[in-house]
Formats: structure tokens, C-alpha cells, sequence
């Protein structure tokens, strides 16, 4: 009994809680927060041309974030913005398609660059097993970012529409994370390789009559080249100048830890984005006549060995230097994969 009343208790105590509730709520005045305006108003009080001006100017009114002495509007935002939408992308696209609508147009008339005289089956090693393997770490990793750097920049205004906000994020989510972390190790391994193939890639005087020739597309004969020739020359020293200030701004941009300003950020952005555009367009031609655009030449870095009149055809000077150093220019049919043999390099 006395615990049966203990309970009839503590339901009307309940039941007096829940009705001084009630009674609160239907006599509390109406509240603000379902009227923006108002909100707004009570947020940041009169808000006018004056204050905006103000707020632009600067006067009381800073970016609150730790060592940042920024106004709370930034104009040089804007202004990145606008050259990066403006102009940068839309100019790279330019590019790229205008690259893509040109080798296929020389594909579909003029075709492949064949070997003019019949295979012999003598194999030159041409490029050594560590060679292949730094320029396809580095060919890898430049596709991995150019794909990325290219979802970053344009992929918003495909694949959100086609794919929904889910999918787009996590798409940007990790190229983001793949474009951040390649970088570095590209940055390092094009260094390396620029500083391994430099001296074959120095000009010579025979380079100016191959740029004259078209690389043999002009006149009736193949124009003279070593090891490398001029176009391929022009390739290394585009990666040794444009690809380095790629790699550099990547950097800056990467590793926001060394005092960088905002307007730093802003700046290697834009220079990021425009050599990086520059090396992916020349890359494309790159891609083509080492690929469908001339034949053997995929087999060269594939399996390091090139065919003896192949390299008469294309490196007649550096077959020669081949010929004079070893008595035996070529080696008859060797196993691929077999690096013991050396190829010859430029003095």
C-alpha cells in the first residue's frame, strides 16, 4: 500500500512538470528565429554600403585565423578566381582538344611513320633495364597526376551532373589525395632522370637541319641524329624548365609550411595550373610518336632493344658511333629482357 502511494506521488509530480511546461511555452512570446530577416538584423545589426566598404577596407574587420593579417574580404581572391575560370581553364582546354584534333587529322592523313627498308632481326640495346624503368615510374605517375590535375580543374562540371554530389565528392576526395601525394615522388624521379640524360641531350649542329627536314617529313631522306634527336631534345629541355617550375609551385603548394602568404598560394596555383596545362599539351605529341605515330619506337622502352634499321633510320649518328666502338654493331636476336650488353652513349 505505502508503495502503491509513493508511485500516485511521483505521476502527479510528472503531471505538474509537464503542465508548468505547457503553460510556459503557450505564454513565452513568439520567437525570432523562424523570421530571417530578423535574425540577420539581431547577427550583425544594420548592414549597408558603408559597412561593406568597410569590411573591404579593412577597418575592424580581419580574418581572426592564427598570425593572418587579411581583410575579412580579400580582393586578390577574386581576382585568382577569376583568371583561374577565366582564363586558365578555358585556355586549356583549348589546348589539349586543339593537341587531340591535330594528331588525329595527322594520323588520318599522313599515318604511321614505317620503317622504310625490311627488319633484320639484329637487336641494339638501346635503353638499360634501370632507364626503362625510371621513364615508366615517371610516365605512370605523370598520367596519374595529369588525370587528377584534370578532374581537379574541369571534373566538377562533368561528373557532379552526371554522378550526384556523393559520388563527385568522394571522386575530388581522392584525386585530391592521389594529386598531393604523387607529386613529390614525380618531382624527385624527373630529376633524376634530367640529370641522368643530360649530356646526351645537349645541342648539336646537325639538330638544326632536323628541325629543317620536319624530322624527315621534309625532302627525300631521314635527316642525321645521335642518340637522341632534336625533337626528342626539345622534349628533355621542356621537362627541364616548364617541369621544373610544375615541380616547384607543387611544392609551394603541397607543403603550405614555410611562411607561405595566401597571395603565395594564389600565385603557384595559377603557375601550377598553366605549366602544368603546357607539359600535358606537348606530352599528347610525346605519347603519339613514340606510341602509333612511328614504328618500333614503343618496342625501344618496352623491351630496350631496337632493331638495326630502325636505328639506322631514325639515330643513323649515334648507329654509326655504335658500329665504330664495337667492331659488332649489333647483337643477333637477344633474349629481351637481357641488359649485359651496353649501349652506347654519347661522349
Amino acid at each position: 500500500m505505502h508503495t502503491l502511494m509513493q508511485c500516485l506521488w511521483r505521476l502527479r509530480m510528472i503531471g505538474a512538470v509537464l503542465l508548468l511546461a505547457v503553460l510556459a511555452a503557450s505564454l513565452a512570446p513568439p520567437s525570432s528565429a523562424a523570421e530571417p530577416d530578423e535574425e540577420i538584423g539581431q547577427a550583425v545589426g544594420t548592414v549597408d554600403a558603408d559597412t561593406w566598404r568597410q569590411v573591404k577596407s579593412g577597418e575592424d574587420f580581419i580574418d581572426s585565423r592564427h598570425d593572418s593579417t587579411y581583410n575579412l574580404i580579400n580582393p586578390s581572391g577574386e581576382t585568382w578566381r577569376q583568371i583561374r575560370n577565366e582564363w586558365i581553364s578555358p585556355a586549356g582546354l583549348i589546348a589539349i582538344g586543339g593537341m587531340l584534333a591535330i594528331l588525329v587529322i595527322f594520323y588520318l592523313v599522313v599515318g604511321r611513320n614505317d620503317l622504310d627498308h625490311e627488319r633484320t632481326g639484329r637487336k641494339i640495346l638501346r635503353w638499360t633495364a634501370l632507364e626503362r624503368s625510371l621513364h615508366w615510374s615517371v610516365a605512370t605517375l605523370f598520367i596519374a597526376l595529369s588525370l587528377t590535375g584534370l578532374n581537379l580543374l574541369y571534373g566538377k562540371f562533368v561528373f557532379r551532373h552526371i554522378f550526384g554530389d556523393v559520388f563527385w565528392a568522394n571522386m575530388i576526395m581522392g584525386s585530391k589525395l592521389i594529386h598531393n601525394y604523387a607529386g613529390p615522388i614525380f618531382g624527385i624521379l624527373l630529376i633524376v632522370i634530367l640529370a641522368k640524360w643530360l649530356k646526351m641531350n645537349l645541342p648539336k649542329k646537325h639538330d638544326w637541319e632536323w628541325f629543317k627536314q620536319g624530322g624527315g617529313m621534309v625532302g627525300d631522306k631521314h635527316p642525321d641524329a645521335g642518340f637522341a634527336n632534336a625533337g626528342e631534345k626539345v622534349w628533355f629541355w621542356l621537362l627541364a624548365s616548364v617541369g621544373l617550375l610544375v615541380i616547384v609551385s607543387g611544392f609551394v603548394l603541397d607543403f603550405p609550411i614555410f611562411g607561405q602568404t595566401r597571395d603565395n598560394m594564389q600565385w603557384a596555383n595559377m603557375f601550377h595550373g598553366v605549366t602544368s596545362l603546357i607539359l600535358m599539351t606537348v606530352a599528347l605529341g610525346h605519347i603519339y610518336i613514340g606510341t602509333l605515330g612511328t614504328e618500333g619506337a614503343f618496342e625501344g622502352m618496352a623491351t630496350g632493344y631496337v632493331d638495326e634499321t630502325w636505328a639506322k633510320q631514325h639515330h643513323n649518328l649515334w648507329y654509326e658511333e655504335v658500329k665504330d666502338s664495337a667492331g659488332q654493331p649489333q647483337q643477333n636476336d637477344p633474349p629481351v629482357g637481357d641488359d649485359t650488353a651496353t649501349a652506347h652513349r654519347p661522349n
